[in-house]
């Protein structure tokens, strides 16, 4: 039976046949013209040609019917995954991952020169002690700095005062905690003590980019020694550079950009010697107790006290 006329009557002229199949769509003549000529699989798995043979058609139907449905929408099986489509660079970008050069300026910290270069997760950390300064102590640091400027101009006066007990060093952020920890163990058992210092001196640091005014530590020496062994012992434990060698532990009163301990000895020091030896009170002045022990890692503070 053929309702709807969707499909030519049996025995229909090839006239008729020929405008059945100008009313498929578009597409299907497209994809007919394509195989026209080509063999078409036939139920039986015969060719185009053949079934022609057998039919009043000459195959054309056939092939215009199977190249109609071929061209329909494929439809995906449940077992084909779909295609994943790419993510728009605008949303890579929100999520990209950016290494920034941190690029020293010396112009911004009075020219000084880091003693090694800024890297992320590296934190500078030493250990010294800290040195409240007294209203006294400032003038005599005033009459100091202003007659070393005689010889170097460019001197600039401390804003913080201490003794160091290591060298500056550099940990691994994950090392903090364990390496305060290993400091706090160490030193829990020593006590407070006095020390003298009243003697000046030039000092340069290691790469001599830097010069400083210090006063030297002429009594109490013998404590500073056995402070700095236990905080060695801790600097070994993290396979990190321990303190000099006969140190001279003193406190930095000014520093200056360069190598200038040639203008700043000699005549300069005998003069800045004097100055403190006729201050009133001198000897009552530098004479300190020392009361804690600090270390500072980065922009992080540690405080032991002595008992």
């Amino acid at each position: 039976m053929n309702r709807g006329g969707r499909f030519p009557p049996a025995g229909a002229p090839q006239a008729w046949s020929r405008r059945w199949a100008r009313s498929i769509p578009s597409r299907g003549r497209l994809a007919a013209g394509r195989v026209r000529g080509r063999g078409c699989g036939s139920p039986s798995g015969a060719s185009g040609a053949a079934f022609s043979k057998a039919g009043p058609f000459e195959g054309h139907v056939w092939e215009t019917l199977l190249s109609f449905f071929s061209g329909l929408p494929h439809r995906r099986s449940s077992s084909e995954a779909a295609p994943r489509l790419p993510v728009p660079d605008s949303v890579l970008n929100m999520f990209k991952e950016q290494e920034e050069e941190v690029v020293d300026d010396s112009s911004k910290h009075g020219g000084r020169v880091r003693n090694f270069p800024h890297e992320r997760g590296n934190w500078a950390t030493y250990v010294y002690i800290p040195y409240e300064v007294r209203e006294d102590f400032l003038e005599l640091l005033d009459l100091l700095v202003s007659h070393a400027r005689t010889y170097a101009s460019s001197l600039t006066a401390m804003e913080e005062f201490h003794i160091s007990l290591s060298q500056s060093v550099v940990l691994r952020y994950h090392w903090i905690n364990p390496f305060v920890q290993s400091l706090k163990e160490r030193l829990a058992s020593f006590d407070r003590f006095f020390c003298l210092a009243d003697q000046v001196k030039v000092y340069t640091n290691q790469n001599k980019t830097r010069t400083f005014i210090g006063l030297e530590v002429s009594a109490g020496h013998f404590q500073l020694l056995e402070l700095v062994s236990e905080v060695d012992k801790v600097m070994q434990e993290f396979d990190l550079p321990m303190f000099y060698k006969d140190p001279s532990f003193h406190i930095s009163l000014a520093w200056c950009v360069g190598d200038l301990t040639g203008r700043l000895e000699g005549q300069c020091l005998r003069e800045l010697q004097d100055i403190v030896d006729r201050f009133e009170d001198s000897a009552h002045l530098l004479r300190v107790q020392w009361e804690q022990i600090r270390c500072k890692s980065g922009n992080k503070y540690f405080s032991f006290p002595l008992r």
